[in-house]
């Protein structure tokens, strides 16, 4: 029906142009009634033949530059709504016959590749979190099998009790975190920006942490520079602070230092937190922001591997920046830039 359709169309203009220039030519000559019958078949004739060429000629153009890119794109798309997204749709075209069909080809190919990096950190998300829920369910589920002893004394009912607390404040840990990265992720938090000073809310954080660091007699070395203005949400970065000085206390031996610094330099305020812990190799210092990754096995049960996550994340929202410095056996700094506001002065005459 539509070639049908398409034929009448070439037929109805050739036909109309032959027309006009027959009306145009008659005009110019005589010529009598036999010879314009005679010749007028074979017009109609030529007509017909010039429709069904055009048509043919349009079909197979139709096919090389519609159908066939139009049929590569939708088998493509089909692939990539089964779920294979390694699929990559070939160009039918050179650089230098690139059209609209090539961008929409490289446009797919670049949802497919986006769409296998969420795939595949998705199920690697999926996989870490049961992995980090798996462990403390199994340890809680044996803790209270031990319960159930009988002869079970006193000191060692206390005991497992007091690590079934313990496992089941890392899950509520990990939940937490899980859930408040997501919001940060997906942008479900909005900073609550407020002008304060930052050496007070360090020093704040700091003395949260005076038990742990008290319980392993780590030496403290704070060194704050005053009247040091941020332009943030304290909330948010005060969840950097406790997860640096955590990490920096959890990781140090008994005996150790941590050190908490703030200085400026320019328009930038520059916090560190240091510790002689056990350091991290430059390889685990490349991945050490990412979720669940956890460079120091040793101390797996202490965390969940996503605080430095939720950090960079919070970093970046505020428009800072972070970095860490290690050495293996000697111990880390973790520095964090910082936009600083001028302090606003009265001045009188």
């Amino acid at each position: 029906m539509k070639a049908i359709r398409q034929f009448v169309v070439f037929f109805v203009l050739v036909a109309f142009v032959v027309t006009c220039n027959f009306l145009l030519f008659l005009n110019s000559i005589d010529l009598d009634r036999a010879e314009l019958d005679a010749a007028a078949p074979i017009t109609f004739f030529n007509i017909i033949l010039l429709s069904v060429i055009f048509c043919l000629a349009d079909q197979i153009r139709r096919y090389f530059t519609v159908k066939r890119p139009l049929k590569r794109i939708h088998e493509g798309m089909e692939r990539i709504i089964g779920g294979d997204f390694e699929t990559k749709i070939e160009s039918l075209h050179s650089e230098y016959s690139y059209n609209d069909f090539d961008e929409i080809v490289e446009g797919l190919n670049k949802m497919a590749k986006e769409l296998g990096s969420v795939e595949t950190l998705r199920t690697d998300f999926i996989s870490n979190v049961s992995h980090e829920m798996k462990t403390p369910l199994a340890v809680m589920q044996n803790l209270g099998t031990l319960l159930q002893a009988p002869d079970l004394s006193e000191e060692k009912r206390l005991e497992y009790a007091t690590a079934i607390t313990e496992q089941t404040r890392r899950m509520s840990s990990l939940i937490t975190n899980i859930l408040k990265l997501n919001k940060l992720e997906n942008q479900q938090i909005y900073p609550n920006v407020t002008k304060y000073n930052l050496g007070e809310q360090l020093c704040e954080c700091m003395l949260g942490f005076e038990s742990e660091w008290e319980k392993k007699e780590i030496e403290i070395d704070v060194d704050i520079e005053e009247d040091v203005l941020v332009n943030a949400d304290p909330e948010l970065l005060s969840l950097v602070w406790n997860n640096l000085l955590s990490n920096a206390i959890k990781f140090t031996d008994h005996g150790g230092k941590v050190g908490l610094a703030l200085t400026t330099d320019g328009d930038k305020a520059i916090i560190q937190v240091s510790d002689t812990g056990c350091g991290i190799s430059p390889e685990t210092g490349k991945n050490i922001f990412q979720k669940f990754y956890q460079g120091d096995t040793s101390h797996a049960t202490q965390g969940n591997g996503l605080g430095l996550a939720l950090v960079k994340r919070v970093i970046d929202i505020s428009g800072g920046e972070i970095s860490v410095s290690s050495r293996v056996g000697v111990g880390s700094i973790f520095t964090v830039f910082l936009r600083r506001e001028e302090r606003e002065t009265n001045e009188t005459s």
